[in-house]
């Protein structure tokens, strides 16, 4: 599922490239009569991804007691 989706957006972004760019309003309107811009939607999608992995790198850290890149001392490297 995860590769289709990925797949289903990259065709889509290749689409809004072609017909005009990341500075083109979205076809979605906000209920108070805005739009935004293909930019702004996907800088939001990059931070919301960031935030996530951030997310799971802490879950990870719980579980292994690793933090950041780096074992602790005396823990065996991968």
């Amino acid at each position: 599922m995860w590769r289709e989706a990925v797949a289903r957006s990259r065709r889509n972004l290749r689409q809004v490239l072609s017909e005009g760019g990341v500075d083109q309003p979205v076809r979605h309107t906000r209920p108070d009569g805005r739009t935004v811009g293909v930019r702004r939607i996907l800088a939001d999608l990059i931070e919301e991804y960031s935030r996530h992995v951030g997310q799971a790198d802490m879950i990870r850290e719980s579980v292994d007691g690793r933090v950041g890149e780096d074992p602790p001392a005396g823990f065996p490297a991968p």
